[in-house]
């Protein structure tokens, strides 16, 4: 069945984080990277039947789920997985947060690749650590890893743990073959855990294809996935993190356990079911979808922002604009955006030091709302200008 993704949901009075966090009723929200689009078809009917059941006890996992969750990483990623590796978390946050806990200790440090999602940060701080940045190199166009600089960290006897964003949130890499390899021998060299965020994994786009870092170094590597991206499914507070090595899922677990972030929500259960096992069309033509509004999006910017400059991404639907030209912080400009337009995007200052300059914009949304915050985009430059 065709989908009509320029239709689009008021998400108005929802008790949106996305649309409901300022009460301004001119206020567009391209900030938060959730979508403006129903889930589909199969999950909304999923998630109705069990509401008709009306019984909303505790739950439990059916073979159905981890049968789900091994499937999706065959069918779309071509890697196998055992249903003994999979470990339930309520989200990605939660389970970052449990894994530095379980595999440092305080005064220990962790290394991430900057401009990066900022709570890499935020649970590497939590749990005491250090941040240690290997700050990745921007040639203009797009981003590269400092392979000698990365090494060179890791090489520190304190370094315990990498957190890999693959693909990359906010620069929209997808990570090459032989730049996980490279990356997977230098941690495994040096011992240190490699913990793949690939929550994005499936939005890639063509010309692209994801590689699961588990399939560079399964025993060294603890991975971090949910359907919540991919199906606009956050909500459900369902992800699941994936260990082959049998020591670090049962420490993993611990953890999790200690920290109450093991019970599941029983409609996500029945939403990942649905969305893995019926999903597949409707993110295929999502994907069409969200390529349209990233091409449309840089033809834009190219034609009519010329001090600014627009990153292809290629995986998520978060565009990066890189706004040095401009002569303003881009907190600056993001301030201005938000009172003088009312539109709300991403400093990129929020992600580190590297990310000063530039801002994150969310194109899952209609075109019709895209082109709109663009044009509100353009009049606050031209001001500037």
């Amino acid at each position: 069945m065709k989908i009509n993704f320029d239709e689009g949901t008021n998400r108005k009075n929802t008790n949106s984080s996305k649309w409901d966090i300022d009460q301004r009723p001119d206020m567009l929200p391209m900030w938060v990277a959730d979508m403006d689009f129903k889930a589909p078809d199969a999950v909304i009917q999923a998630l109705e039947k069990r509401v008709q059941h009306g019984v909303f006890g505790y739950a439990r996992f059916p073979d159905a789920y981890y049968e789900a969750e091994v499937s999706w990483w065959e069918k779309r990623h071509q890697f196998q997985i055992l249903k003994e590796w999979v470990a339930f978390t309520s989200g990605v946050i939660p389970a970052l947060t449990a894994i530095v806990q379980a595999f440092t200790e305080p005064g220990d440090k962790v290394l991430i690749q900057s401009p990066v999602y900022n709570n890499f940060n935020t649970a590497t701080t939590n749990g005491g650590c250090e941040v240690v940045i290997n700050e990745l190199k921007f040639n203009g166009d797009r981003y590269e890893i400092d392979f000698d600089d990365f090494e060179r960290k890791a090489a520190d006897e304190q370094v315990k743990l990498f957190i890999l964003c693959n693909p990359h949130n906010p620069v929209g890499r997808v990570w090459s073959r032989d730049e996980l390899e490279r990356l997977g021998e230098i941690c495994l060299a040096h011992n240190v855990i490699v913990l793949a965020d690939e929550i994005h994994r499936d939005l890639v786009f063509e010309g692209h294809r994801h590689v699961p870092f588990a399939s560079i170094s399964v025993m060294n590597s603890i991975t971090c996935t949910s359907p919540s991206k991919t199906f606009n499914l956050a909500g459900l507070k369902t992800a699941n993190v994936i260990a082959a090595n049998e020591e670090y899922r049962e420490k993993l677990k611990r953890q999790l356990h200690i920290n109450g972030a093991q019970e599941p929500n029983v409609f996500g259960i029945d939403g990942l079911i649905a969305a893995y096992n019926e999903g597949e069309d409707w993110l295929d033509q999502l994907l069409v979808y969200l390529q349209g509004n990233r091409d449309h999006f840089i033809s834009f910017v190219e034609q009519r922002l010329l001090k600014l400059k627009v990153l292809v991404p290629e995986a998520t639907y978060l565009m990066w604009l890189d706004c040095r030209e401009l002569g303003i912080s881009s907190e600056e400009l993001s301030k201005k955006l938000d009172e003088e337009a009312g539109l709300r995007i991403i400093n990129g200052g929020v992600y580190g030091e590297a990310g000063k300059g530039f801002i994150r914009m969310n194109i899952a949304c209609t075109r019709a709302l895209m082109i709109e915050g663009l044009e509100r985009l353009e009049r606050v430059v031209n001001a500037i200008s």
